[in-house]
């Protein structure tokens, strides 16, 4: 588990692992103990990565595996646009290096990255509230399946290899700091409305077939877009429904 650590692009203090069991549980024990925003670790080969829903999401070399701590101090109910805004992050980072494939990258909210509509990246998010009711500490996971992607009965995924010759993990993960710290600069100057823009131009197109599970509860519609904070707009038969959280899938609409 030996690091090598180095100032990283966007001013990030990169450390990087062979191995570790988790990314994000490491940064988050370094949040726990008060290290300051700007860190960011990566692991050559994660062997008990956690994905949404606490499913396992093992990350074998040549896979990315990146968590960053970013301190943003801003009001709970707002946090949730730093989700968004790391999606933008990672989708413009494979984009980047995989500018053949961009035309087929798609963001599914609030922030996996599809290609060709099975999953080839996403983000755990993490985090603690001050006394004050204020974002103390976030995490940002990110896992791209580069070389490999693991095998769900419920959802398909798909690894970059597939498709071209991959890059090193290491050259993704400056990418996707480099625009975590320009985008994260948007949002401190200018508010949320660029970074809502950019991630719907990303996104699947409006109308898109959707079903969001909101605490074990499902619901059929079509996209509908973002409201100004980046809750999730779902066409139903009732109209318009707002989900500030819960997990979408893709062409399940009734």
């Amino acid at each position: 588990m030996t690091a090598a650590a180095r100032e990283g692009g966007g001013g990030w203090r990169l450390e990087t692992y062979e191995r570790l069991p988790s990314t994000s549980d490491l940064c988050v024990a370094r949040a726990r103990a008060g290290e300051a925003e700007g860190l960011a670790i990566v692991a050559g080969q994660q062997t008990k990565g956690r994905g949404r829903g606490q499913r396992v999401w093992l990350s074998p070399p040549g896979n990315l595996a990146l968590s960053a701590l970013l301190r943003p101090r801003t009001p709970l109910a707002i946090a949730g646009q730093w989700a968004l805004l790391a999606g933008v992050a990672l989708f413009e980072a494979l984009a980047a290096i995989a500018p053949a494939l961009a035309v087929e990258l798609r963001l599914k909210w609030p922030n996996d990255v599809m290609l060709t509509g099975a999953k080839l990246a996403g983000i755990l998010i993490e985090g603690a509230t001050d006394a004050a009711g204020h974002s103390d500490w976030l995490v940002l996971g990110f896992g791209a399946n580069l070389v490999a992607a693991p095998a769900f009965p419920d959802r398909r995924t798909i690894a970059l290899a597939e498709r071209m010759t991959p890059p090193a993990p290491i050259a993704l993960a400056e990418r996707i700091l480099g625009g975590l710290a320009a985008w994260g600069a948007v949002l401190r100057q200018s508010g949320f409305a660029r970074i809502r823009e950019a991630w719907l131009a990303y996104a699947h197109p409006l109308g898109t077939a959707l079903s969001v599970d909101c605490g074990g509860v499902k619901c059929h519609g079509y996209f509908a877009g973002l409201d100004e904070v980046g809750a999730l707009l779902l066409e139903t038969g009732g109209g318009i429904r707002k989900f500030p959280t819960g997990e979408v899938m893709l062409g399940a609409s009734v």
